[in-house]
């Protein structure tokens, strides 16, 4: 019962607070209002953890949650301590009680980054998620929690935060992040730039993905728009336009690059024919911080990249500085120091018979020390070795494929083993270690092919084809060739799907290009 009587007390204070009235001998000369004050308090808590009591956390002054450092008495009331927060604080702000919000499920991911999905590949930057309970099959009808339509064209794979789902897509002519909560409910709309539509039939002018840091989203278009966004409301914190800038993109395609976020920038690759550079943005400013020329000499279409960087701790064994940022495109892979855009070293050599039509658009995928690249339209892979200085193609290619690779589809990476996905549906396991194959499988094929990478979770890998149908396949902890890739079921949303499904909280979100799909096991 302690709690009981311990609630008030704490809600009077941020009542107090909050409301302006910080005479508390004033407020507690009036009876009927302190009586009143505290029946309500106790009713409330009763509601929320009924007459045997809860041990609950009190909040801090800011309305936090002051939690027990046991970790066992964090796990156990972790639902619980996020009940007391919600009915305090509102009970503070508003002094009444709202019916039936207590005994909700707690549905929402948490607010951690490892349990988000806050850039297209995940939270590990690699493709392989968290959680586990995701269903195994689904339909239009079987296993769909919610299904919204969207008012535009888009490609771009969902970012994921809390309770906010971001997307971008095409309106009325306009660049347009929309953000939904996990009821499929609109939180807001942000209406940006004008638009520049897709040239190819399976793209948009929205194919670059956001990311988020829980606080603010960062959206980029075809257009070269580049907006930063306050993630609760959508207030547009400031934005400005690459092209408009440095000058006009010349890819032959549409853009599909998407910006990646350091400690102190967002940052964005533009890989073309003509003047390509990777350039930073302070993250909140969007104050110019550095902008790097990168300029290797690639023949034509070969200098065009859509592939997404990828930002790595720095390893001071390895003399990294403290963030590096891996480029894949113009068949070169580039590190360069996060700090000022400065090139730490480069491995050429991805495109010996000077092919001009060696565009890039699978990204560079890391494992522990090594850096795997996708290269020679889906016909080559190549695992290079972290570390060194200047042109280091001689002395840091680990290990070679010239019988596997992936066009469009980024491989999926969990420990020592990678998931690559062919844009024809080849799906091999291979080890990082060696490149040698561990298991392979042929997926289903028709005239649609595989752009969406795969994705690990839950020892399961999903991958997913442009008609929407996909495939659940069992990835156990310990692969081997009998266990691997068997068959644990099938979903088909029969709707054009690019996007990356995110697996977030044993909820799958597949976008297409028309609509926004809430996947999960019937309750």
């Amino acid at each position: 019962m302690i709690v009981l009587f311990r609630a008030p007390c704490e809600t009077l204070y941020h009542y107090l607070k909050l409301t302006g009235e910080t005479d508390g001998w004033v407020f507690m000369k009036s009876p009927l209002k302190i009586y009143c004050f505290f029946v309500v308090s106790v009713l409330s808590n009763l509601l929320i953890f009924g007459v045997g009591g809860v041990q609950a956390h009190p909040l801090t002054e800011n309305g936090d949650q002051k939690k027990d450092r046991s970790s066992s008495s964090t796990e156990v009331h972790s639902e619980t301590d996020e009940r007391w927060a919600t009915a305090n604080t509102f009970v503070a702000r508003t002094g009444s009680v709202r019916p039936g919000i207590y005994p909700v499920k707690k549905t929402t991911p948490h607010h951690d980054a490892v349990d988000n999905w806050p850039n297209w590949r995940g939270p590990t930057l690699n493709g392989h998620a968290h959680g586990s309970g995701y269903a195994t099959s689904w339909s239009q009808t079987q296993n769909v929690i919610w299904h919204v339509p969207l008012p535009g064209l888009g490609a771009s794979t969902p970012a994921v935060w809390g309770n906010h789902i971001v997307i971008t897509c095409a309106v009325d002519g306009r660049n347009v992040a929309i953000c939904f909560d996990f009821n499929g409910q609109k939180i807001w709309e942000r209406k940006l730039g004008s638009e520049r539509p897709g040239k190819h039939k399976k793209a948009t002018g929205c194919n670059s993905s956001p990311i988020t840091d829980g606080q603010h989203v960062w959206v980029y278009y075809k257009s070269g728009e580049l907006a930063c966004l306050n993630l609760e409301d959508g207030e547009v914190i400031w934005n400005t336009n690459l092209q408009e800038r440095f000058g006009e993109d010349t890819l032959w395609w549409d853009l599909g690059t998407s910006p990646v976020l350091t400690k102190q920038a967002v940052v964005v690759a533009v890989m073309q024919t003509g003047p390509s550079y990777v350039v930073a943005f302070e993250r909140k400013t969007g104050e110019l911080l550095w902008k790097a020329d990168r300029n290797l000499g690639a023949p034509e279409e070969a200098a065009q990249s859509y592939s997404t960087p990828i930002v790595l701790s720095g390893d001071l064994k390895l003399d990294e500085p403290d963030e590096l940022i891996v480029v894949l495109g113009a068949d070169h892979v580039t590190a360069h120091n996060a700090l000022n855009g400065q090139e730490l070293w480069r491995v050429g050599g991805f495109n010996p018979n000077n092919e001009k039509f060696f565009r890039s658009i699978a990204s560079p995928v890391a494992a522990n020390d090594l850096i795997i690249a996708p290269y020679a339209r889906g016909k080559t892979l190549t695992a290079i070795r972290r570390g060194g200085r200047g042109d280091v193609t001689k002395t840091h290619i680990a290990w070679e494929r010239d019988d596997l690779g992936a066009d469009v589809p980024t491989p999926a990476v969990r420990g020592t083993d990678a998931v690559v996905c062919t844009d024809k549906g080849r799906l091999e396991c291979i080890s990082t270690l060696t490149g040698k194959t561990i298991a392979k499988k042929d997926l289903p094929k028709n005239r649609n092919a595989y752009s969406a990478s795969p994705i690990i979770v839950d020892q399961k890998v999903i991958v997913t084809r442009e008609d929407g149908s996909s495939w659940i396949l069992a990835f156990p902890k310990t692969p081997d060739e009998t266990a691997l890739f068997t068959d644990l079921g099938s979903g088909n949303i029969e709707e054009m799907t690019v996007a990356t499904p995110v697996c977030v909280g044993g909820r799958i979100l597949v976008r297409t290009h028309d609509a926004l799909w809430c996947i999960g096991k019937a309750i």
